[in-house]
């Protein structure tokens, strides 16, 4: 169903005189107002939602371990302890998300370091280098040569082929339980994500860097624990971190700033602390879990393995497709017609649209909304009449939907009959930088008139 249609929610005051513009214009700057406390709150229930899984997993194991209970318990705990962590680690994304706009929090190193620290570092990425892919994404949303998240899919295997059925899209879904598919997701999505070592509008061909930092970063992220796993004495555990740790903040320290990849986006913290702080964090984490270990308080490597990883590669990256192909897919180009609005109760949005993701359309629009206030600006939208006509509204995500003029439901959209019938004229979002720092503006302008003229 439109946006428009009678069953949309919020008012429907028409803006084509002034007065009614203006006063939309005020309302919407009124939204774009951020704070320094707001989030704290969100990134709060993340957590506690994280706690609350890892301890009811951690309880349930132990307590089949003694007898105390049937061994059978641990098999729903834990498949329910993975599903809620994916989840939690995808709400990491959404903040993360908020952090790359520059919304997480007013202040822009506070914003920088607690997206880090507290949602970036503990999936394995930073706010830096999801900031090129995604405002990529929104720059040149849904164009096959500079949205990175149509190669990334491509690269990956999960491009559909839009418009495509309930049948297929179900497949496509079922397929996603082989485990090699949702790794096959996580690296790809890693190295666009992750890593910044793809073909990016942003990226500055004069100043590619060298990828030993790279290559550093990911051999202490993924060799350190194999050694610390296998060693048996705690003085030699502890020896060989923190020889790692100090090697490798050494080479950071020392190398020139050059041999950072550097864009035509300017950092916020330097590379060079970036990348500190990334095997600092990855440090204190696998010296906890050593701690543990040593003073015989729990095999706590093994359950990070169990409820951590297992859950990085196998339920996030599931809610990270769940969402990727409904909020773009069998979309085209068009300002109001490149993604939807999706209603869905509040397990849904936690798990797969975090964040206010629901409202991708009036975020699409206006990026530089916090994601609290999506709901009123969607309501504030609804006045335009070309957003009222244009733009869709999703109810559910499962089954057909849009029986009688109902609302399609999020894989309903992706069919035939909400397939874009005369193509929107390309729309280039420039105001989606308005919070960056730009090295080179005329190179990323040159990229949205070609952007444009291919459109």
């Amino acid at each position: 169903m439109q946006a428009g249609d009678a069953r949309a929610v919020g008012p429907a005051t028409d803006l084509t005189s002034k007065r009614p513009q203006k006063e939309a214009a005020t309302e919407i700057q009124a939204l774009k107002v951020r704070d320094n406390t707001t989030n704290w709150l969100f990134l709060g229930r993340i957590y506690l939602v994280i706690a609350a899984a890892v301890a009811g997993a951690i309880w349930v194991i132990s307590a089949a371990s003694a007898s105390q209970i049937s061994w059978w318990w641990s098999v729903p705990a834990t498949v329910l302890a993975i599903v809620a962590i994916g989840a939690s680690q995808h709400q990491f994304g959404g903040a993360i998300h908020e952090g790359t706009h520059y919304i997480l929090f007013a202040n822009r190193k506070l914003n920088e370091l607690a997206s880090d620290w507290l949602a970036a570092f503990p999936i394995l990425t930073s706010t830096y280098h999801f900031r090129l892919h995604h405002l990529a994404h929104h720059q040149f949303v849904n164009d096959p040569e500079r949205d990175p998240d149509f190669a990334q899919l491509e690269e990956s295997g999960h491009w559909l082929d839009f418009p495509i059925t309930h049948v297929e899209m179900l497949w496509a879904l079922l397929k996603q339980l082989w485990l090699p598919n949702l790794i096959r997701y996580t690296i790809a999505r890693a190295r666009y994500s992750a890593l910044g070592a793809v073909h990016n509008p942003y990226q500055d061909p004069e100043r590619t860097g060298s990828g030993w930092p790279m290559r550093i970063g990911i051999l202490f992220t993924f060799g350190v624990p194999i050694v610390l796993i296998y060693v048996g004495d705690w003085r030699l555990a502890a020896a060989f971190l923190l020889s790692c740790w100090a090697a490798a903040v050494a080479y950071y320290a020392i190398i020139p700033e050059e041999r950072f990849r550097n864009t035509r986006l300017v950092p916020v913290i330097s590379h060079r602390a970036t990348a500190i702080g990334r095997i600092t964090h990855s440090g204190l984490i696998y010296g906890a879990l050593s701690a543990i270990e040593f003073t015989g308080w729990g095999a706590a490597w093994a359950y990070f393995g169990l409820l951590w990883v297992l859950p990085l590669f196998t339920t996030f990256p599931l809610f990270m497709i769940l969402r990727q192909w409904v909020q773009h897919g069998n979309a085209d180009r068009g300002r109001y017609t490149n993604t939807r609005v999706f209603l869905a109760g509040p397990l849904v949005r936690y798990a797969v649209f975090p964040f206010g993701m629901d409202y991708h359309l009036p975020h699409h629009m206006i990026a530089s909304v916090p994601h609290y206030n999506l709901t009123r600006l969607h309501e504030i939208l609804l006045r335009d009449p070309e957003y009222r006509k244009k733009g869709v509204i999703v109810e559910g995500y499962f089954g057909q939907g849009g029986a009688h003029g109902g609302r399609p439901t999020a894989i309903g959209v992706l069919g035939e009959k909400y397939a874009p019938k005369q193509r929107e004229a390309a729309y280039v979002d420039e105001s989606v930088l308005q919070y960056a720092d730009v090295s080179d503006e005329a190179a990323i302008a040159r990229e949205s008139q070609l952007s444009l003229e291919k459109g």
